[in-house]
């Protein structure tokens, strides 16, 4: 499964053909890879709850603008793909390579978001947005920040 995406994102980058379908396939690449880190953030704490899926749906399909379906279908594969699992490095990388500073910093606070989804920030899903927010090289100021603005938002502050 996660051969399958690294070879996707990489003929999304290194095949040729019109823009289009290029941009169609890294974007595909983006969205899966972003889902994949809220559901292995939703999973930290070793609870992946029904809240937590709604709200990973509610996040992807407000971030990538999908239907109802499409953001349960893109959260079900997510969920799939975070079973095979072995490192994240594959998707954060693909992530830092193709996004902007802002789009970064939008998964992050996305990320503390979903921590925050079940009402309670648990250590294990502190530690693990920590560390892909390292590896998005977004700062730890800003990190904190967008801590702080999820926390209030789900009333855990």
């Amino acid at each position: 499964m996660l051969r399958r995406l690294f070879e996707r994102v990489a003929d999304a980058v290194g095949q040729p053909g019109d823009d289009k379908s290029r941009q169609a396939r890294r974007d595909e690449a983006v969205r899966l890879a972003t889902a994949v880190l809220m559901v292995e953030v939703a999973r930290a704490d070793n609870r992946f709850s029904d809240v937590e899926a709604q709200h990973i749906e509610s996040l992807v399909r407000a971030r990538f603008g999908l239907s109802a379906d499409d953001a349960a279908a893109l959260t079900a594969r997510a969920d799939a793909t975070a079973d095979d699992l072995v490192s994240l490095h594959e998707f954060t990388h693909l992530l830092h390579e193709s996004l902007g500073d802002s789009e970064k910093a939008e998964i992050v606070a996305s990320l503390w978001r979903v921590a925050y989804a079940d009402g309670e920030l648990d250590k294990f899903e502190d530690a693990l947005v920590l560390r892909i927010s390292d590896l998005l090289y977004v700062s730890r100021g800003l990190v904190m920040r967008l801590k702080h603005d999820a926390a209030l938002a789900s009333g855990a502050a």
